[in-house]
């Protein structure tokens, strides 16, 4: 009877599953169906979608944190720390910028698109995008150069940089030899000085005791 019973059990089941699957595809045959005239319409891409990398130069200060924490190291920077003389402008948090960023570049092609580099950043200059078309037949040309500095703007930071070590080499030796200059004074000075004579031996021993002050006087 258990066995007669399962049978049937089996048999509906299977059925029912049946019916439900032709069911769905029944009503996906006669739905509408909408087709996108891709490339003219596009599909409207989600909120926080992460797709191609963008990058607002002006607020860059050189920190680096988006390249230490890209996983591909896809991103390169080169930077040069700025002379205090120099006025670089502020980003546009108001923060002051203190270096020269003469090189800024996103290789998209190693990018994996995780968004790490974009959390660390303390200007928010990095930023993912919606844009999903930007397929090229030369891998160069997936290399973006977001750096604004011109080969000639980059040469004169590096003489300005130059310049300033130099100058602050100097002051250093400048300090160095006033302060050797300095010690060698306290030297000469302290040779100079006599040196305190030590009393006489006489003087530190010790006197003998008065005996006609230790006699007692006589009685009369």
């Amino acid at each position: 009877m258990t066995a007669f019973t399962n049978y049937f059990s089996d048999v509906y089941r299977t059925f029912r599953s049946v019916a439900i699957g032709m069911s769905v595809t029944m009503r996906q045959m006669f739905a509408p169906v909408v087709t996108l005239q891709y490339p003219n319409v596009k599909k409207a891409m989600p909120e926080r979608v992460r797709n191609r990398l963008y990058m607002n130069f002006d607020d860059c200060i050189g920190c680096e944190l988006c390249a230490k924490a890209c996983p591909v190291d896809c991103i390169d920077i080169e930077v040069m720390k700025a002379p205090p003389t120099e006025n670089l402008g502020e980003t546009s948090t108001g923060q002051k910028k203190r270096i020269y960023v003469t090189k800024f570049d996103i290789d998209i092609a190693k990018c994996c698109y995780c968004g790490l580099c974009v959390y660390p950043c303390p200007t928010e200059c990095l930023k993912m995008t919606d844009v999903y078309e930007f397929s090229e037949f030369d891998r160069n040309n997936l290399i973006y150069n977001f750096g604004t500095m011109t080969p000639m703007e980059i040469e004169v930071a590096k003489g300005k940089v130059k310049q300033n070590e130099e100058e602050q080499a100097a002051k250093k030796a400048v300090a160095a030899a006033q302060a050797a200059a300095a010690k060698a004074t306290a030297a000469a000075q302290a040779a100079a000085t006599p040196a305190p004579v030590p009393p006489s031996p006489a003087v530190l021993a010790p006197q003998p005791p008065d005996k006609d002050a230790q006699t007692p006087p006589k009685a009369e």
